[in-house]
C-alpha cells in the first residue's frame, strides 16, 4: 500500500521540501512538497533522483575490512575493531598528529556531519585537519572574519526585496545557489524583474542564468576584484557611497581604491571601462541592491579579495545589514556570538608551512604531507563523505599518496576513487532511513525557516546509522574502545551544553537545573536530543517554558511542511565581533594583499584560461552514479569559443589534449559561443572509472579527472584555497 512522507532534499543547499511516495520501503514517486513554506513545491532533477540514489544497488550496505589486501565483508564488531587497532597502532607510534581527517562536502547536508565531527576532530587532537572548504568558501569566511570579526557571519543577498542583483562567478540556475539557501532560485530571479528590479552577471560564460539576465558581461577568470575595486574606485570618486559611523577605514580604502579607475582595470579584466562604471552609479541609484559572488571568483586566485569586495561594494552603497541588501542569515536553532578573536596561521602545515585557517589546513598540500617522510608524517587517515582524489588539486597525484598511508578508514557508501584505498569502508544507512536537519545552511537562508525530517524508513537493529557511526568513531579516538556505548557520548555532549547555558547569566535557562533540563529533551535517539536542545537554548526556542510557543523538536514534528519564521532582519549590531567593534572595510591582511593586484595591472595573460562547470544534472562526484542524471547535457567535453576552436584548426566532436604544468588529459571538443575568447571550461566531478570502485554507471560514462590538471602549489594567498578556475592551459592534438 502506497503512503507519503515530506522530507527535506539533502543534495545540495536549496534545501526544497519533498513529498515521497512509498510503497514498502521502495520510493516510487518524488515531487516537490507544494505546501513546504519555504520551496512551494519546487523541485530540481537531482531531487527528483532522491529515490534511485537511495536505492542505489551499489551503495554499500555493511562494513568492508581489508584482509590480505582485499577488501572484504564484515561485522559492524569486526569494522569497528579494526579502526581502534589501525588508528591506535599509528598514533602510539608517530602521534596524534599522524593521524589525519578529511571532510566532504555531503557532511554540510547531513544532521550527523554537522552534529559529530567537532567532537571526533576533537578526539582525534590533530593539527591536520582537511575539508572541502579549501575546494570552495574558505575566501568568504575569511574575508568575513577580517570585516565583521566572525568568520560565519557571511552576508546572504536579500534576493525577494532587492531591487538590483550584481552576480559574479555563479550559476544558481544549474548549481541552485551556494551560500545563499534559497529554493527555486530561477523562480526568485524572474520574480525580480517582475517587479522592476535588474539582475546583471558577470561571468567568463554565458550561463543560463546570464541568459535570464538583463545584462550579461563577459570578464577574464580570475579578475573580479579589478572589475570590484573600479567600482569601488567610481563609488569613491563620483561621490556615490553611504557609510555611518559603524564603519572603520572608509578613508583607506578610498586612498587604495585610487589606484584602479576603470581604465586601468578594464584591460585586466576584459570589461569596458564606462560598463564599469555604469555598475557603480546604477547599484548606488538603485532603491536596493547587493553584490553577490560565489564559487568562480572564491575558488581563483584572489578569492579572498574578491570576497572582500563583494561585501565592501554591499556596504558603500548603504545596503549591508538592509532589507533588499546583504542581510544575514539566522538559523532557527540560534547563532551564539564569536567570542574569540579571528585569525589565521595558529599553526602551519609541516612540509610548506601553509598558515591553519578556521581549523583546518588546504587540502592542496594532503598529499605533501603523506609523501613527506619525518617527523609528524601523515600515516593515518580518516575520511567523511568525501572523495578528494577526484576533487581536490593533482588528484592523480593524491590517489598515489594515498595508497602508501599505514592505515585509511572512510566513512562513506560508496567505493570511489579515494575509498578503494581504504582498510575499513563504514556505509551509513539509508539516506531515508535517518533523520534530516540543515544545521549549517539554514544560517544562509534568505528566509527564517525551520523544518525537521525524521526517518521516513525503519533501519535494521545491527545498522547504524551515520551519526552513530561517527558517534563510535571519536569514542575509539578518545581511546574509550570500539564497544563504546554511542549515548554515553551524545549524553555527555548535552550535560555540557546545558551546564554551561545555565551557568551564563545572558541564557534564558542561567541558574536552572540541568539534569531537570536534559530529562525535558525529547527525541527517538541521541541526535534527535541534542538537536531538540540547540533548538530550544536558540533564538527562536521556547527556552525550556520560558518562551511559550517557541521551537522545540516536537513542534517541527507537527510541521511536516516546515515552519515560516519571516524574513530577515537586520542583526548586524548583534554580531559584530571585531575589536573596534565596527565593520573593518579595510583590514590590515587584506591590504597586504593588494600588492599582488597592483602587481598584476601590467602583466601579460597569454593563452588559454581554465574555468570549470556545472550542470544542473550534477552534484560532485557521487551523483555520476544516479543513472537518471547521467547522459544528456551532462557531459565532459571541452567548451571552447567557435574563433578559438577555428583558428586552432579543431572540430567539433575532436580530441584535444588539456595540459597544465602538473597533468594532461584528453577529451572531446565542444565549440560554444557561450564562452568567451582565450577561455576553456571542464566540467569536474568525472573520471570514477578507476581500478576497486563500484560505480557501475559512473564507470559507463565518458569522462576525465579535470583536478588533473589543478595546480597544488597555486592558492589564494590568505585563505589557502586551492585555484580551480583562471589558470592558464594549453590545448593542443592529442599525442
Amino acid at each position: 500500500m502506497a503512503r507519503t512522507a515530506y522530507r527535506t532534499c539533502p543534495l545540495c543547499e536549496a534545501v526544497c521540501g519533498l513529498e515521497i511516495t512509498l510503497e514498502g520501503r521502495d520510493v516510487v514517486r518524488v515531487r516537490g512538497d507544494r505546501d513546504d513554506v519555504f520551496s512551494r513545491g519546487f523541485l530540481c532533477p537531482k531531487g527528483a533522483t532522491l529515490g534511485e540514489l537511495d536505492q542505489d544497488p551499489d551503495r554499500l550496505t555493511g562494513p568492508l575490512v581489508r584482509r590480505g589486501g582485499v577488501l572484504e565483508p564484515a561485522t559492524w564488531a569486526e569494522a569497528f575493531a579494526a579502526v581502534e587497532k589501525g588508528l591506535g597502532r599509528v598514533a602510539a607510534a608517530h602521534g596524534r598528529d599522524a593521524v589525519a581527517l578529511y571532510v566532504g562536502n555531503p557532511s554540510a547536508h547531513t544532521l550527523a556531519g554537522q552534529l559529530y565531527l567537532g567532537p571526533l576532530r576533537k578526539a582525534l587532537g590533530t593539527t591536520n585537519v582537511y575539508t572541502a572548504a579549501s575546494v570552495d568558501q574558505l575566501p568568504k569566511h575569511v574575508s568575513a572574519g577580517l570585516m565583521f570579526g566572525d568568520p560565519t557571519a557571511i552576508p546572504v543577498p536579500d534576493l525577494d526585496r532587492t531591487d538590483y542583483l550584481l552576480m559574479l562567478g555563479a550559476n544558481p540556475l544549474e548549481s541552485n545557489g551556494s551560500l545563499c539557501t534559497a529554493p527555486d532560485f530561477p523562480g526568485r530571479l524572474k520574480a525580480l524583474k517582475a517587479r522592476g528590479g535588474r539582475l546583471v552577471v558577470v561571468d567568463p560564460r554565458r550561463t543560463r542564468t546570464a541568459a535570464l539576465a538583463d545584462r550579461h558581461l563577459f570578464i577574464r577568470p580570475g579578475t573580479d576584484p579589478y572589475l570590484l575595486l573600479g567600482i569601488v574606485h567610481t563609488l569613491f570618486a563620483e561621490e556615490l557611497t553611504t557609510a555611518d559611523e559603524r564603519f572603520a577605514g572608509v578613508e583607506d580604502l578610498r586612498t587604495l581604491a585610487k589606484e584602479f579607475p576603470p581604465a586601468a582595470v578594464a584591460a585586466v579584466c576584459g570589461v569596458p571601462a564606462e560598463q564599469i562604471a555604469t555598475l557603480a552609479r546604477e547599484l548606488a541609484a538603485a532603491p536596493t541592491a547587493v553584490v553577490y559572488g560565489r564559487i568562480g571568483t572564491s575558488t581563483a586566485e584572489f578569492g579572498t579579495l574578491t570576497s572582500w569586495l563583494v561585501d565592501v561594494v554591499t556596504a558603500l552603497t548603504g545596503n549591508l545589514d538592509r532589507p533588499g541588501g546583504g542581510m544575514f542569515g539566522v538559523a532557527p536553532h540560534g547563532r551564539t556570538r564569536w567570542r574569540k578573536p579571528f585569525r589565521t596561521g595558529r599553526w602551519h602545515s609541516r612540509v610548506r608551512h601553509l598558515p591553519e585557517v578556521i581549523g583546518e589546513l588546504p587540502v592542496a598540500t594532503l598529499a605533501d604531507e603523506i609523501r613527506t617522510p619525518g617527523e609528524g608524517q601523515v600515516r593515518a587517515l580518516v575520511t567523511v563523505a568525501g572523495n578528494p582524489v577526484l576533487s581536490t588539486p593533482d588528484g592523480p597525484g593524491l590517489d598515489e599518496a594515498l595508497a602508501t598511508l599505514d592505515f585509511l578508514v572512510s566513512v562513506d557508501p560508496y567505493l570511489n576513487a579515494t575509498t578503494r584505498h581504504a582498510d575499513v569502508v563504514l556505509p551509513p544507512a539509508r539516506i531515508l532511513e535517518s533523520g534530516h536537519y540543515d544545521v549549517a545552511l539554514l544560517g544562509f537562508a534568505v528566509r527564517r525557516i525551520a523544518r525537521y525530517s525524521p526517518p521516513v524508513l525503519e533501519r535494521a537493529a545491527d545498522r547504524p546509522n551515520e551519526s552513530e557511526i561517527l558517534a563510535r568513531l571519536t569514542l575509539i579516538a578518545a581511546g574509550q574502545g570500539a564497544g563504546a556505548d554511542p549515548a554515553q557520548l551524545d549524553e555527555g555532549l548535552i550535560a555540557g551544553a546545558l551546564a554551561k547555558a545555565v551557568a551564563d547569566p545572558a541564557s534564558p535557562v542561567h541558574g536552572r537545573d540541568p539534569a531537570a533540563l536534559a530529562a525535558e529533551l525529547t527525541g527517538a535517539d541521541g541526535s534527535e536530543r541534542r538537536l531538540d536542545l540547540m533548538l530550544r537554548l536558540g533564538s527562536f526556542g521556547d527556552a525550556f517554558g520560558a518562551r511559550p510557543g517557541g521551537l522545540s523538536l516536537r513542534t517541527l514534528l507537527d510541521a511536516p511542511h516546515g515552519l515560516d519564521l519571516g524574513p530577515l532582519e537586520p542583526v548586524l549590531d548583534a554580531l559584530l565581533a571585531t575589536a573596534s567593534g565596527r565593520v573593518e572595510l579595510a583590514p590590515a591582511p587584506i591590504v597586504a594583499d593588494l600588492a599582488r593586484l597592483r602587481a598584476g595591472l601590467g602583466a601579460r595573460r597569454d593563452g588559454f584560461v581554465l574555468v570549470g562547470r556545472r550542470n544542473l544534472r550534477t552534484n560532485n562526484s557521487w551523483s555520476h552514479n544516479v543513472s537518471g542524471l547521467a547522459g544528456g547535457s551532462n557531459r565532459c567535453t571541452l567548451q571552447m569559443n567557435p574563433d578559438d576552436a577555428a583558428r586552432l584548426g579543431f572540430e567539433a566532436g575532436q580530441q584535444v589534449r588539456v595540459s597544465s604544468r602538473v597533468g594532461a588529459v584528453t577529451t572531446v571538443l565542444e565549440p560554444s559561443a557561450s564562452i568567451m575568447p582565450g577561455v576553456v571550461s571542464l566540467p569536474h566531478g568525472f573520471g570514477s572509472g578507476l581500478p576497486g570502485t563500484r560505480l557501475r554507471v559512473a564507470e559507463q560514462t565518458e569522462g576525465v579527472n579535470a583536478n588533473t590538471l589543478t595546480d597544488p602549489n597555486q592558492l589564494d594567498a590568505l585563505s589557502g584555497t586551492a585555484v580551480l578556475n583562471g589558470f592558464t592551459v594549453e590545448v593542443g592534438y592529442p599525442t
